[in-house]
């Protein structure tokens, strides 16, 4: 059973195994997954140099913004940095830590569709979300909140009270976006009992929140924009000024609705579309017992026997497609091809059409024209291949006693190794996790 649990590990926690994995993982395929999320590495040194810190993204949004400069440097920037991460992710000895990271990414979206975002989505992620997600969730919130990207993108740099000293003379008004966001996709959701008052009331505690000018501080609270005194949000009294902010997004960020939203999400993820109630309830009773300790969230579902009863369960998503399919040839491919593979099957990077983030189920992504470009471009990158792999070889290492006798079958019978490489990463077997 080690075996079939090591591939299932590596696919479904990680990112799709490398040549090795599985083999590494079989000593203890619980062990080899908690390890990962012990502690949080710092961020390779190529990446972080490809990926500018928030306050020189803003240099260079601001820059663009005033200029108009040609060639564009925030789309340069989104190029540079995102193909600097799924580098990263195609090379990591550490999958199951940046799948759960980008989890949480996905979980609180910034997408370039909003607030010319484009230069600050990899600092977004690198510095916002991935340091927070072993720890607890309300830090996370915080953390992804106050980034420039997010106030951005969802306009709370621009939302001003409507009593403020800046609304009483510019006439400028309050954004709702962000407060709607953070009560319904964030923390709460609509099961959780809020009505259109508290988003209006979030929205007013929050205003002030602004991305800075150029300088030290990306975020920055503006005094004159914040609608003053006290407010009342769920019954709470929360008092004036950043501070109120801080400690409203704490008790959204700790309340049990929260527990239940984030279980759920989890559990959908990890085990299957429709996650078993138990699951659910036990991951939520994790969440509430260590005030949301992300960390204890991560053992949890590792240690839950629902999550290893069925392997290949989820369909993976586009952008799991290309990094498991590098990662089993073992041979990346240019960055510009990399960055390309995600948007030519329909999932770019940090480039979700709404602040739901990219849909986790299946149903999402099992139309006709999806599923034909998946195997289209499994059999271009097996055709461009100079000197490619047994593909007996890469079945072995990435579906091992995962694999179904028919698939099997089909590659044994290749004709040629780019024959059984495309009907290998083409298979439904490998389009799942």
């Amino acid at each position: 059973m080690s075996q079939r649990d090591a591939a299932h590990a590596a696919i479904r926690f990680g990112l799709g195994p490398r040549p090795g994995e599985v083999a590494r993982a079989a000593r203890d395929p619980r062990g080899w997954l908690a390890a990962q999320v012990a502690d949080i590495p710092p961020v390779p040194d190529p990446v972080r140099a490809a990926a500018p810190e928030a306050s020189a993204a803003l240099e260079i949004t601001f820059d663009q913004q005033r200029r108009q400069p040609e060639p564009n440097p925030v789309r340069e920037a989104y190029r540079t940095s995102m193909a600097a991460l799924a580098a990263h992710w195609v090379a990591t000895d550490r999958p199951f830590l940046e799948r759960w990271a980008l989890f949480w990414t996905n979980h609180l979206t910034v997408s370039i569709r909003g607030g010319n975002t484009g230069a600050l989505l990899a600092d977004y992620h690198l510095a916002a979300i991935r340091p927070h997600v072993t720890g607890r969730f309300e830090a996370l919130l915080l953390a992804a909140i106050r980034h420039p990207a997010m106030l951005r993108y969802l306009d709370n740099a621009i939302s001003v009270g409507p009593g403020s000293i800046a609304g009483q003379r510019q006439r400028r008004g309050l954004n709702e976006n962000l407060a709607r966001e953070i009560l319904e996709l964030h923390t709460l959701s609509p099961a959780g009992g809020y009505a259109q008052a508290d988003v209006t009331m979030l929205a007013r505690i929050i205003t002030g929140w602004s991305s800075g000018t150029p300088g030290p501080s990306p975020f920055v609270f503006r005094a004159n924009a914040h609608e003053p005194g006290e407010k009342v949000l769920l019954g709470r009294v929360f008092a004036e000024g950043e501070a109120g902010g801080v400690a409203a997004l704490r008790y959204l960020g700790t309340h049990p609705a929260t527990y239940r939203f984030l279980a759920g999400k989890i559990a959908r993820h990890f085990i299957a579309d429709t996650p078993p109630e138990a699951a659910v309830a036990a991951l939520t009773r994790t969440l509430s017992l260590t005030g949301g300790d992300l960390g204890a969230a991560a053992a949890s579902v590792i240690g839950l026997e629902t999550t290893w009863a069925r392997p290949l369960a989820k369909l993976r998503t586009p952008s799991d497609v290309v990094i498991a399919t590098v990662r089993a040839l073992d041979a990346p491919l240019p960055p510009e091809r990399l960055v390309g593979a995600f948007g030519a099957l329909g999932q770019p990077l940090f480039t979700a059409p709404a602040p739901n983030g990219w849909p986790d189920t299946a149903e999402a992504w099992t139309g006709p024209e999806a599923i034909m470009r998946r195997i289209e471009w499994a059999g271009g990158v097996a055709a461009r291949m100079p000197d490619p792999p047994d593909p007996r070889a890469v079945l072995a290492d990435t579906l091992g006693p995962l694999a179904d006798a028919a698939t099997r079958r089909a590659v044994e019978g290749a004709e040629s190794r780019r024959e059984g490489l495309m009907v290998l990463l083409a298979s439904p077997a490998f389009q799942r996790r």
